[in-house]
């Protein structure tokens, strides 16, 4: 038990400046004996706490933990059961009846003996001890009272001490003297016993001789001790009078005590109903605003949204538990909710109003710009409309459905305004594409006036599709746009055209960044221009298509509400933008190259501004159009290429899709310069160019009147003089290519041309070859006899210059009459027959030289000879 208790008073009283007195090891009476331990401790510190604490050892490990303590003042009565009998059983009573069972009897004595003792001294027997022996309460007061209360407990020591520095000199001096102390220990035992027999004899003679001084001691003691008696008495009378002072100081101390928490305690009441007052009062001049603010002046705007910001302020603030039980708490927000709803439908029915006059005012003006290209500009109404930015953001945060009411309506009257708007523009745009005369009369019939327009969409198509007709029958191809460049109204037309697109485009792009930035600054719709946005990408083919983004998923994002209303507003813009590219693809197929460009390029500037406006997305689903109306025209171009057909009587010449092929390129390198999208046209080229190819093999195959020599000499020369001209970088392989085919065909027509003007005398020199091959030494030859001299002789008679410059000249004529005038070959032609002549000229000589050495034999014409003849059969033509 001494272990536990230095262990408790380590672990547990220690720390809070207790100390334990006594400890008893118990039950509680009637259940599963769950041992605790109840202790008996005073404070360390004035004025002293006596309590009872109750110690149970924790299940989770071999320490102990304070259960539960109660004040020595709270104890009412002790009963230990029976005075006579021993029993363990002894009761408690506090607020309540504590049944408690010792371990033993003594140890109970014990507890209830020090409990009777702290009562005795700081409680001045308060507490009522019921079947406690008398003995166990008397012999707890020792005859001297100036020992500890609790029986000594109070002030024990441990039961060692440790030796001081004389006795250990002592001992170790007794040991020097008998060194056979530490081997025998019983005769240094005994040694010791005879001395002190001796001295205590020696001692008992010195008082018998000293007994006189020894009564005088005793009479000084027994003075002493009646002195002590006397102040022992003062003390506790002393004591008497301070018990008193003491429980007034307690009395006093409590009510300080309970003083100070009043005080605590209206602090925080004032607290609390100054942040009341200070976050939940409304001034009257902020109520008046919301009950009666002019919401039509700037200076009524301005106080109608200090009133809803402050009203917000009021009704958000974070109140503290208990705060919303507080009738006065309810009553102001019963006043704000009224206030709000009060307001809000101020606010809705007055910007309905606005929204419906601003419509009808916008309406009212659109006869001003039917007759110009032009869209009315709305910034008055948005200018006029985001005064009440700050109170729409308010009306979203307090009532969501009164904001998404007022969307709603704005976005069904600007469709309505933006519809008539819009259809009207293209109208005009289309009648101005048509082209009108001078007395208001359109070229096929459609009227249209600068304040009405009659012009439907079905009189639009029909007008489409005979200015189609009208046009094509001049240049609506590749088969005859070689005539293009001299149609100035083709010239014309497209410029026009072009205008008017660029013009469109021009207008529409402002409007809708003007009115997207409108809507997210009015109704409050934060957009976010950095995610991810669609994108227009090409697969292998060619194809355009659109990317959706890769956006998180949200249920229906401030961004998706954005879009959702442009798409509502402007809902009629790309069905509007594809009625019009399709009548200008079908007024001139190469209209679509115009519309590719200005497309591309309103596309890339729309995705600079911002990547995910309404403009972006629907420009980029129109470009996909545009750029199928100009696949389309290229495939229609090399259908035609693949559909031409050539007259039997006639030469060929340059091919009229060869020739319009260079106009395209032309038209299409300045069409392009500087262009966003000039893949699409590299790609277009090797399409068209790989077509122009073919064909022109298949009208060289198919030619009856022409040469198919002539007919790809002639072509691919074309062809790669004007690759050459407009130095197209994707086209170099084919330049190279045609120049390659031009080169081969000219020297093939030039030999089959050619053919053997000195026909008897290369076969001779054929046969003289032969016989070299087969082993004959070239110096042997001229011994054969169908290859003598001879035969050499006879064979180049036959050849005079005269009729070599005749053969030459009808050579010359069947020349000129295969070849075109366009294309001037006739003298590159001629020229290398020259040079293919002179070949073959010292191709026979050499022979000659070499298997006829010394016969001095020669031709009848020298190569001077030749070139005479050459130059004067060129410049008699």
């Amino acid at each position: 038990m001494t272990a536990i208790k230095h262990a408790l008073q380590r672990d547990i009283f220690t720390p809070n400046d207790e100390r334990l007195l006594s400890i008893v090891n118990v039950c509680k009476a009637g259940k599963k004996k769950k041992n605790c331990f109840l202790c008996a401790t005073v404070t360390t510190e004035r004025p002293v706490q006596v309590k009872v604490v109750k110690v149970k050892k924790s299940d989770k490990g071999d320490f102990y933990k304070r259960q539960m303590a109660w004040e020595l003042r709270d104890l009412t009565e002790v009963d230990a059961k029976d005075a006579n009998k021993e029993n363990p059983e002894f009761d408690l009573h506090f607020e309540k009846v504590y049944r408690w069972v010792a371990s033993s009897t003594a140890e109970k004595n014990s507890f209830i003996s020090c409990i009777w003792k702290l009562n005795q001294r700081y409680l001045r027997k308060k507490v009522e001890f019921v079947n406690v022996s008398p003995q166990l309460l008397e012999e707890s007061v020792p005859s001297g009272e100036s020992q500890s209360v609790a029986g000594g407990d109070e002030d024990a020591l441990d039961d060692y001490q440790e030796l001081n520095a004389r006795e250990e000199q002592d001992i170790e001096g007794m040991m020097e003297v008998c060194e056979y102390a530490i081997s025998n220990a019983e005769a240094f035992a005994e040694k010791l016993s005879r001395e002190l027999q001796v001295l205590d004899g020696a001692n008992i003679q010195s008082i018998m001789a000293s007994e006189k001084q020894v009564n005088i001691l005793m009479q000084l003691l027994d003075q002493a001790l009646a002195e002590v008696d006397n102040i022992e008495g003062k003390l506790l009378s002393y004591e008497e009078m301070l018990q008193s002072v003491k429980e007034q100081m307690d009395q006093i101390s409590q009510s300080n005590r309970l003083i100070q928490i009043s005080n605590t305690n209206n602090g925080k009441l004032l607290d609390e109903i100054q942040f009341l007052v200070n976050y939940m009062d409304l001034s009257k001049g902020h109520i008046k605003a919301l009950q009666e603010g002019d919401l039509s002046s700037p200076k009524g705007i301005e106080a109608c949204i200090n009133a809803s910001e402050a009203l917000s302020q009021c009704m958000n603030v974070a109140l503290k538990p208990g705060h919303d039980k507080l009738m006065a708490v309810k009553q102001q927000q019963h006043i704000f909710s009224e206030l709000r709803d009060t307001f809000a439908r101020r606010l809705t029915n007055h910007l309905n109003n606005v929204f419906v006059h601003q419509g009808h005012d916008q309406s009212s003006t659109l006869s001003q710009h039917t007759a110009d290209l032009t869209l009315p500009k709305h910034s008055p109404l948005h200018r006029d409309l985001l005064r009440y930015a700050k109170l729409m953001e308010w009306l979203k945060n307090t009532q969501r459905e009164k904001y998404e009411g007022l969307s709603r309506t704005y976005v069904d009257y600007m469709t309505r305004l933006y519809e008539r708007e819009i259809k009207d523009f293209f109208e005009v745009a289309k009648i101005k594409m048509a082209g009108t005369s001078k007395d208001g009369k359109g070229k096929f019939g459609l009227h249209g006036s600068s304040g009405k327009l009659t012009g439907s969409t079905s009189s639009l198509n029909k007008l489409a599709v005979s200015s189609s007709n009208s046009r094509r029958s001049q240049s609506s191809s590749l088969l005859d746009m070689g005539n293009m460049s001299a149609s100035d109204l083709d010239v014309a037309d497209r410029t026009r055209f072009d205008k008017i697109f660029e013009q469109v485009l021009s207008e529409l792009e402002p409007l809708c960044l003007a009115e997207q930035d409108f809507i997210s600054k009015f109704f409050k719709l934060q957009q976010n221009p950095t995610l991810a946005q669609a994108e227009n990408v090409d697969d292998a083919d060619g194809t355009v298509h659109s990317r959706p983004p890769s956006e998180h998923r949200h249920s229906i994002s401030e961004k998706d509400m954005v879009r959702m209303m442009m798409n509502k507003i402007f809902q009629s813009i790309e069905t509007e933008l594809n009625s019009l590219i399709a009548l200008g693809d079908k007024i001139d197929s190469f209209n679509s190259l115009y519309m590719l460009v200005k497309m591309s390029h309103h596309v890339w500037t729309a995705e600079n501004v911002d990547p995910a406006s309404y403009l972006s997305t629907t420009l980029g689903n129109v470009l996909v159009t545009v750029k199928r109306n100009f696949d389309k025209c290229i495939s229609g171009q090399i259908r035609q290429m693949e559909e031409v057909k050539i007259s039997k009587k006639s030469k060929v010449g340059i091919l009229p899709f060869v020739t319009g092929f260079e106009e395209f390129a032309k038209l299409a390198e300045a069409i392009f310069r500087n262009a966003e999208r000039r893949g699409d046209l590299d790609k277009a080229y090797i399409k068209l160019i790989r077509a122009v190819f073919n064909n022109v093999e298949k009208v060289a195959n198919e030619s009856q009147k022409t040469p198919r020599d002539v007919v790809m000499m002639e072509n691919f020369h074309h062809i790669f003089s004007t690759l050459s001209s407009l130095k197209i970088s994707c086209l170099e392989a084919e330049r190279k290519e045609a120049k390659l085919k031009y080169t081969d065909h000219l020297q093939s027509y030039v030999i089959n041309s050619l053919g053997q003007p000195l026909e008897k005398l290369n076969h001779f020199f054929e046969g003289v070859e032969a016989r070299v091959a087969q082993g004959v030494r070239e110096e042997e030859v001229s011994y054969q006899l169908a290859f003598n001299k001879q035969e050499l002789r006879k064979v180049i008679k036959e050849y005079p210059g005269k009729e070599v410059k005749k053969g030459l000249d009808n050579l010359y004529r069947k020349v000129d009459k295969h070849l075109c005038e366009e294309e001037s070959l006739l003298q590159v032609v001629w020229h290398s027959m020259q040079d293919e002549f002179i070949r073959q000229y010292k191709h026979f000589e050499g022979l000659i030289n070499r298997c006829y050495p010394g016969s001095g034999i020669t031709m009848e014409f020298t190569i001077q000879d030749m070139l005479e003849y050459f130059s004067s059969i060129a410049q008699s033509h």
